[in-house]
């Protein structure tokens, strides 16, 4: 199995004024690799608007995604983040951890996220990833925990 941490594209203390930006800047990491269109950014947007800030899922902590479609080339992932926290109007903001998912269809991702949502979920990580300095501390926390 390809192991997903080490191909999670990750980009520290980044610029975003608002929600928008914040999806866009996560987007644009998988645009740069190929792994989908510019469409997908604005389907991960309208998404927002459609359905709410269901994607802000815990404090500080959006999973920004949108259905699998055409503008997805290739299942990928990239975590984003923020210097200053933004706002979805969600009961869980501000956020300053993005994870942007990108699926071609609606199982392939299944595996990938759980292993980056275990490693989530534990106490005191995505505080831990929001502080980081560097994209080498975040895939350090990632891969062996937090330092006690």
């Amino acid at each position: 199995m390809r192991n997903v941490i080490d191909e999670l594209i990750v980009k520290v203390n980044v610029e975003a004024n608002n929600w928008q930006k914040a999806i866009t800047t996560a987007g644009n990491l998988l645009l740069e690799t190929g792994s989908i269109t510019d469409d997908y950014i604005k389907e991960m947007i309208q998404s927002v608007y459609d359905f709410g800030p269901y994607m802000v899922l815990t404090k500080g902590f959006a999973l920004v995604h949108a259905k699998p479609s055409s503008a997805v080339i290739h299942t990928d992932i990239s975590l984003i983040t923020l210097k200053t926290p933004v706002n979805f109007n969600s009961k869980n903001d501000p956020v300053k951890v993005i994870l942007c998912l990108a699926c071609t269809d609606k199982v392939s991702h299944i595996e990938n996220l759980r292993v980056i949502a275990e490693k989530l979920m534990i106490e005191g990580v995505i505080e831990a990833i929001a502080n980081s300095n560097s994209e080498t501390e975040v895939y350090q926390i990632l891969k062996y925990g937090l330092k006690r």
